[in-house]
């Protein structure tokens, strides 16, 4: 698989809908994370990333309360951090607390995720992206989604990276393209690169290339593989009312 910019191919999709990067720095020095949402509907552009000091994570907020149609698959939390084993949850649904529970119970991470599936959402199906992050800066990306649009049969998929190369990453999203019903991305997590040294230039690198109509939250942290300290940036295109 041959290593792409990741900034040009998001340029190039209009609505990746939510993604997934996890990888390594260029310096070899710190693990990577980002997760980004889209909209379309003004109740999927309606939210924001707010952190949760408790957790080291964040959640998704509406930005106007008043405006908030239907919670179910649009608040959650998109990031955890374990601290009994030092992993990071990242997911695109509230199947971060499915894994993070599953973790808890000793459970690894694809026997956690058989109990879920894409979500109920038709017709587009929405697939489940999830990622987990250890210490080591080793991590692994899951997909769930429906066979082609079809809800009666549940496609699971798992890859794991145990030695992740300096300047690289592995990047995951729900749709393949902008049409309707949305299609859900095919193949195996797109091969990237990464280049910027830190969380704030890769947010920025991010941010510049999501498409201006549909992007709504971005967040990016950075893990020092020696100290386990975090550097993450929050950038939100609405502000909470």
């Amino acid at each position: 698989m041959n290593i792409i910019d990741m900034n040009a191919y998001l340029r190039d999709h209009a609505y990746p809908g939510r993604g997934i990067l996890l990888g390594r720095s260029a310096d070899n020095k710190s693990a990577v994370i980002a997760y980004f949402i889209m909209g379309r509907s003004a109740n999927s552009r309606n939210r924001v990333f707010t952190p949760v000091a408790e957790d080291k994570g964040i959640q998704t907020e509406a930005a106007d309360p008043a405006k908030l149609e239907d919670p179910s698959l649009i608040i959650y939390h998109p990031v955890r951090y374990v601290a009994s084993t030092g992993d990071t949850v990242v997911t695109n649904g509230d199947q971060t607390d499915t894994v993070r529970d599953g973790i808890l119970e000793g459970k690894a991470f694809a026997q956690s995720l058989r109990q879920r599936c894409f979500e109920p959402d038709p017709p587009n199906y929405t697939p489940r992206i999830s990622g987990l992050v250890h210490p080591d800066g080793s991590f692994a990306l899951s997909i769930l989604k429906s066979a082609d649009g079809n809800p009666d049969c549940n496609n699971r998929y798992f890859y794991g990276y145990d030695a992740p190369l300096a300047g690289e990453g592995r990047f995951i999203h729900t749709y393949q393209a902008n049409e309707n019903p949305l299609p859900s991305f095919e193949g195996e997590p797109r091969r990237v690169a990464i280049s910027a040294p830190d969380a704030k230039a890769l947010a920025k690198e991010l941010w510049e290339n999501l498409n201006e109509d549909n992007k709504v939250s971005l967040f990016v942290r950075y893990i020092d593989l020696d100290t386990g300290k975090t550097d993450d940036v929050i950038v939100n295109k609405f502000e909470k009312v």
